[in-house]
């Protein structure tokens, strides 16, 4: 009786303590961010930069400064890259389908009449309702493009007007990344001296689990959203739908907002393709919905299973409690609780 209280008063405490370092991080992460991404560099850095070291006997500096260089070098220009083709598709997309929606409005009001005679014998309030929204039609499609087209501009605006901030951030994080990359065997060192000798193993051991765990943690979700971005470009390449790369970002973004997911895409887009007479376009483009959404479902549960050492079961239950309770933000916060847990019971502390 005494262990089963003792092993729920651990639990209650693991609990508690978890919540709060959850609140805490989360809630301090705009005055902690610039460190928290340069640990996140460094520890995507620090195996290349150990073997520069190794292979070629430089300096450790002289190893973290190139490593960190290249990674920075790297990743601003995929950066750059990313956005000005994305900002250059959405421009776009905003002026053609406002020019469209101009050049074509007497079709796009004899398509929605042509409905007519689906609806023609509801209810009277009901048909008047409807005729009078297919009436703008036309003037809310324009109106929608040109609002797309300036939402993109204001969002690109505010982004300039936080350049200032971000430039900051890169520079901190660059810095930071540069020193932790090269201290961070020595700090090792340095803070397990601190520790009594005994304790340091199991430090040690805590530590090291953590570390590889929220490593797979994000490299599982983030190959599940490359999936989707792979399987979405392939499929609009394949059927000649235009904005593939933008429509394919959004698609990966999409995916990890609960509810909404890739569907936000595919069915507006199938729905447009049947309107225009495009019915086996489509169907394809509802198949490829599917086909996408299944692989997903199928591959989630197995990649971050695998790469945290977690039943999948446990990953599903995560998943769909934190999405249930608290959205995205109730996904990570049971995720990493399962993660912890696990740590814990391996190095028996639960």
């Amino acid at each position: 009786m005494d262990s089963i209280l003792s092993k729920i008063d651990n639990l209650a405490l693991f609990f508690i303590c978890y919540t709060l370092i959850f609140l805490l991080f989360f809630g301090t992460l705009s005055y902690t961010l610039p460190f928290v991404l340069a640990l996140i560099c460094c520890l995507i850095i620090i195996k290349p930069t150990k073997y520069l070291i190794n292979k070629f006997h430089m300096k450790q500096w002289i190893a973290a400064l190139i490593t960190t260089f290249l990674f920075f070098t790297i990743l601003i220009g995929l950066l750059s890259w990313a956005i000005t083709s994305l900002t250059g598709e959405a421009i776009q997309l905003g002026k053609n389908t406002q020019t469209y929606v101009q050049q074509n409005s007497d079709n796009i009001k004899n398509t929605a009449y042509a409905a007519k005679k689906y609806y023609e014998n509801l209810d009277p309030a009901i048909v008047s309702a409807i005729e009078k929204n297919l009436e703008g039609l036309s003037t809310k499609l324009s109106k929608t493009a040109i609002d797309v087209t300036s939402k993109t501009i204001s969002i690109l605006l505010n982004i300039l007007a936080y350049v200032p901030y971000i430039i900051m951030v890169i520079i901190f994080t660059f810095i930071c990344t540069y020193f932790f990359t090269k201290d961070i065997t020595s700090a090792k060192n340095k803070m397990l001296n601190i520790i009594p000798t005994e304790k340091t193993g199991k430090l040690s051991y805590i530590f090291n689990e953590t570390k590889k765990m929220l490593s797979n943690y994000i490299l599982s979700y983030a190959l599940i959203l490359f999936i989707t971005f792979l399987l979405t470009i392939f499929c609009f390449s394949v059927l000649g739908v235009k904005y593939a790369f933008l429509l394919s970002i959004i698609c990966a973004i999409a995916d990890i907002l609960p509810v909404v997911g890739i569907g936000a895409i595919y069915l507006p887009l199938a729905l447009i393709y049947f309107a225009y007479g495009k019915v086996v376009t489509a169907i394809v483009i509802g198949c490829a919905w599917g086909l996408v959404t299944i692989v997903r479902q199928i591959v989630e549960p197995k990649i971050v299973s695998s790469s945290l050492g977690l039943h999948p079961v446990a990953v599903l239950a995560a998943i769909f409690i934190g999405l249930k309770a608290s959205g995205v933000a109730g996904m990570f916060f049971c995720i990493f609780l399962v993660v912890f847990y696990n740590i814990m019971k391996k190095v028996d502390v639960l």
